[in-house]
């Protein structure tokens, strides 16, 4: 999933806290960039993130799988079957 092009731009309402949003403006004149800027970022370290959770897992279920194949499971000696 790629981040939307800059020039498509939609309007949303955003609840922020007024004194907030009136001190912040003292330090960047375009709230709506600098709120943009800030969600993209958080957008790609959250995928960054997310990304790195996922290869995480497919290496401890490839490990897993790999300890099964070389010793099997406890359970396979003890079966009713």
């Amino acid at each position: 999933m790629s981040i939307p092009d800059i020039t498509t731009k939609k309007a949303v309402n955003l609840s922020l806290n007024e004194a907030l949003v009136q001190e912040s403006r003292s330090y960047c004149g375009n709230l709506s960039a600098k709120v943009e800027e800030m969600l993209q970022a958080y957008v790609v370290s959250e995928r960054l993130s997310r990304q790195h959770h996922r290869q995480q897992a497919q290496q401890v279920v490839a490990g897993w799988n790999a300890l099964h194949d070389a010793t099997g499971s406890y359970a396979d000696g003890h079966s009713t079957l």
